[in-house]
């Protein structure tokens, strides 16, 4: 039977309500229209062969509360004339949230509703576009209104985000609520106040002007003759910011990249090099160091697609680089090491050379073995001093 049953105009109002069109009209300033629900009933040729059946529908509609059903007459020709429902209508929101238990969500919404309009009018059209997540940060929301009015008081403040003080508002609550915050204070701020260069939320405190942390890295002496520390340390193990790192002034020459701790602290003495501990993906900060341009660079990462993936990346910022124990050889000899890759990289990898891109491409299209890896932590370490031998 396909007749709209008491569930199915609830239903109907409850994908109204979770698409925020009810939550919109209650809003409203101005009395809201009322509202119209689908309403299907049967048929002339079922009314005659389902008349009980339709007697307890139109009864069923009857009975539910909140709902207002304009009827229309049909003749029976047993029964003679009689009223079946034709339209269900809701006269106000309220009505509605009644129905769906929403009452007390509503009252959430107006009460963020007005003291927005009353401390920062400039968001009500956020919340007329989220006026779900609005409710569901209601009880956060004067927290959220107390960073953005100290923003809109002091743009781009130059100070750690945990150096906000708040009232109430602890010091991890900015770094908890920084997706809705960006939002936010994208309406609130003047132009001047916000970098848009910088996007995103990893990217939230060089957009609103808050200082940002710097980046380390960590790098081992390899050459006992190269003197970085007083006191005389061998091999010293040592983390700079990314700025002191770029000012490094030493005789260094050769620099070994690895991802892997342990063999970034195994590697052994070699002349006139560091060893730097891999950063991923993220190469920006090891590239302002100048100096590395008259280094030859060698960057030993898992033979994966995801490890050229990160050597490709890594040539983008620093062209010389070569790679290390990443060849088809090292994957051959080590068969009883391997292992899967989870997840694939699958674009092309423009940067790579001629030995590498078809060792990628065997990986990626699983010529050899499906998602087959091999972490760089299961080479062996005769191959790897024979290896830096070569060098």
């Amino acid at each position: 039977m396909s007749w709209t049953t008491p569930a199915d105009l609830k239903a109907q109002l409850a994908r109204l309500w979770e698409r925020g069109e009810l939550a919109r009209l209650v809003m409203q300033e101005e009395a809201p229209r009322p509202i119209r629900i689908v309403l299907k009933g049967p048929s002339s040729a079922e009314l005659t062969e389902r008349f009980e059946a339709a007697r307890h529908w139109a009864a069923a509609l009857a009975a539910m509360p909140h709902i207002r059903i304009e009827w229309r007459e049909v003749r029976h020709r047993v029964q003679g004339v009689q009223r079946l429902p034709d339209q269900a209508w809701l006269d106000t929101p309220d009505d509605a949230l009644a129905l769906l238990g929403k009452r007390r969500d509503a009252e959430r919404l107006l009460q963020v509703v007005t003291s927005t309009r009353t401390q920062v009018p400039s968001l009500l059209p956020w919340i007329s576009r989220r006026p779900m997540q609005a409710i569901a940060l209601a009880d956060e929301w004067a927290r959220l209104l107390a960073v953005v009015r100290w923003l809109i008081d002091h743009p781009r403040p130059a100070i750690y985000v945990r150096q906000v003080d708040v009232p109430l508002v602890h010091s991890k609550f900015i770094e908890a609520h920084r997706a809705v915050l960006s939002e936010l204070l994208d309406l609130a701020l003047p132009s001047h106040a916000i970098r848009v260069e910088h996007s995103g939320i990893a990217q939230f405190d060089a957009r609103y002007g808050f200082l940002i942390k710097p980046v380390r890295i960590r790098f081992r002496v390899l050459d006992d003759s190269l003197r970085l520390l007083p006191g005389g340390a061998r091999q010293p193990d040592i983390s700079l910011d990314a700025d002191s790192f770029a000012y490094l002034d030493t005789p260094i020459r050769r620099v070994l990249i690895t991802e892997n701790e342990i063999n970034f602290l195994a590697l052994p003495p070699l002349r006139n090099a560091i060893a730097v501990f891999g950063a991923g993906y993220g190469w920006d900060a090891l590239a302002r160091a100048e100096w590395l341009a008259r280094c030859t660079v060698h960057y030993w990462g898992d033979i994966d697609t995801h490890g050229f993936a990160i050597l490709d990346q890594l040539r983008g910022r620093l062209q010389q680089v070569s790679s290390f124990l990443m060849d088809r050889d090292t994957l051959l000899a080590h068969e009883p090491h391997w292992g899967e890759e989870p997840d694939q990289v699958v674009h092309d990898l423009m940067r790579l050379d001629v030995n590498e891109r078809a060792l990628f491409d065997d990986l990626r299209d699983n010529r050899i073995r499906r998602n087959l890896r091999l972490e760089q932590e299961r080479v062996g370490f005769r191959r790897v001093i024979e290896a830096l031998a070569r060098i």
